[in-house]
């Protein structure tokens, strides 16, 4: 009879909890339990462990194998937790020493040839046992780059069980053939790195749609875009990204960890520094979006765009499930998903940029001659972005069709790189007024603290907007979103509170083309 203990990491959502992989051996028929509530892929690693065992050239022992995941009423899933419960079943056996191993964290999924093949989530994994006093980590070699990015981990990298229980002290014998090279991480699609960034310079006239694209960078408001097809409204989007300024370090690290739980980082460029960009297609469905899945979910499009860009073209066409789910995200800059398994948390404070036709033939604009469109076509398709999410964005502007007078009458349009500094200029006087507070842009600025006394600009600057919420095209809400993009306003111009103009123009950004 024996008892073996190693550790390792259960995640839920881009939490990591410490788990204590205990196994217990005792004479009786040959069994292998796995209790600990494991999901399904997790309970099949009674197969692949075993496997893995005898393909290393140890033996499996003929007794009856019990295997604990401690805290047993911590949902665990994923096959994470092979490597961990194997080495905890050799220790058991006495087949290792358990000096070395009894005090690592152990993540990897086994193959069947005892390959260590790459998971998900190593970058909070580590993290998590980092914290909780285990810097000693053992991870698959594909994945060693990514766990090395955690500050204070002392990690190990395996490819093979049996070169792991070598080290450990096991009698491997000597004409095993085991393979060297680590298996390449599946599924893996790249995040997208700071490449080629796109030019603002590319979009032609549109001085109004422009200005409203830095107003939005700099303090990181929402935006709506309206216009017939072909005047730029996607171009001005995919350029957004890069306005925004890099992210801090911990930005970093946070951004990172969603793209390691998402499988959708390559370690091989170090930590994700420039704010990603999502575009899902309209056919996207909703746990594609915010997330979801079987079992305990994984981030979805909103997630992986955290301290990013959400881009929806063609917005109306999305279904309303869909567009009725970022209500929250926009309002917490979190998403919470409730599944039978458990509740997962995962941050989404993402800029949001909507673009949409005028009508369902895009047409609709001027008189619309043109337009094919009935009257009910035209109301059913505005009314699929709903009030509430409306009253949530911030800016709002129409993208019309540049004419050739336009064209000729502009000068050189400016380029990323110049409206870039502008925004980086304007975040920093941001973070200094808002040093301390836990916010970043003057988007997340509650209205209590807009509204404090210390901090409330003049009654004369805001005798618009009391007009306009005495006449109801204001919601409370709205009056505040105006207020947060004329502190911008004020950041842009280098002025320390914002003016009777900035207040003018903020709610010109947000009136266009509907109403509050």
């Amino acid at each position: 009879m024996g008892l073996g203990q190693t550790w390792s990491v259960a995640l839920i959502g881009l939490v990591g909890h410490p788990v204590q992989v205990e196994t217990h051996v005792q004479s009786g028929l040959p069994h292998f339990g796995l209790v600990g509530l494991p999901d399904a892929s997790l309970g099949e690693a009674k197969e692949r462990v075993r496997a893995a065992v005898a393909s290393s050239g140890l033996a499996w022992p003929a007794s009856r194998v019990t295997v604990n995941l401690s805290p047993a009423d911590l949902p665990k899933s994923g096959s994470g937790f092979d490597l961990a419960i194997a080495v905890a079943s050799l220790l058991a056996a006495g087949r290792i020493d358990g000096d070395v191993a009894r005090d690592r964290v152990h993540l990897g999924e086994l193959g069947l040839d005892g390959r260590i093949h790459p998971v998900r989530g190593i970058l909070p994994s580590v993290a998590a046992a980092v914290a909780a006093g285990h810097a000693q980590v053992v991870v698959p070699q594909a994945n060693a780059d990514e766990a090395r990015l955690v500050p204070g981990a002392v990690v190990h990298a395996a490819a093979h069980l049996a070169h792991l229980a070598g080290t450990y002290g096991a009698d491997i014998p000597r004409l095993l053939t085991v393979p060297a090279a680590p298996v390449s991480r599946p599924n893996a699609v790249s995040a997208p790195r700071s490449g080629a960034v796109k030019d603002l310079a590319d979009v032609l006239g549109q001085s109004e749609a422009r200005r409203g694209l830095e107003v939005a960078a700099a303090g990181g408001h929402h935006l709506y875009l309206v216009g017939p097809p072909g005047t730029g409204k996607t171009m001005l989007a995919s350029r957004l990204p890069g306005l925004l300024p890099d992210l801090t370090e911990a930005e970093a690290l946070e951004v990172t960890s969603v793209h390691s739980v998402a499988g959708t980082f390559d370690a091989a460029g170090g930590l994700l520094v420039r704010p990603p960009f999502e575009d899902p297609h309209h056919t996207a469905t909703p746990a594609s979006v915010v997330g979801g899945g079987s079992g305990l979910p994984r981030p979805g499009a909103a997630s992986r765009a955290h301290r990013g860009v959400l881009f929806l073209d063609e917005a109306p066409e999305f279904s309303v499930r869909v567009l009725e789910t970022l209500r929250q995200p926009l309002e917490e800059g979190q998403l919470v998903i409730h599944r039978a398994r458990g509740v997962a948390r995962f941050p989404a404070r993402f800029q949001l940029v909507l673009a949409a036709n005028p009508c369902p033939c895009g047409k609709s604009v001027g008189k619309g001659l043109d337009c094919t469109c009935t009257p009910m076509a035209k109301r059913r398709y505005g009314a699929r972005l709903s009030g509430p999410l409306r009253d949530r964005i911030d800016i709002r502007l129409e993208v019309p069709q540049v004419t050739r007078a336009e064209l000729n009458a502009a000068g050189p349009p400016e380029s990323t790189a110049v409206v870039a500094a502008r925004v980086r200029a304007a975040r920093e006087r941001q973070r200094e007024r808002l040093a301390g507070t836990g916010w970043v842009t003057n988007a997340e600025v509650p209205g209590s603290w807009l509204r404090d006394r210390t901090r409330r600009v003049e009654p004369a600057v805001t005798v618009l907007l009391d007009a306009e919420l005495d006449r109801g095209r204001l919601s409370l809400r709205g009056l505040d979103r105006v207020l947060r993009v004329a502190w911008t306003l004020a950041d842009l111009a280098e002025r320390d509170r914002p003016t009777s103009t900035d207040v003018g123009e903020a709610l010109g950004l947000r009136m266009v083309g509907t109403h509050a």
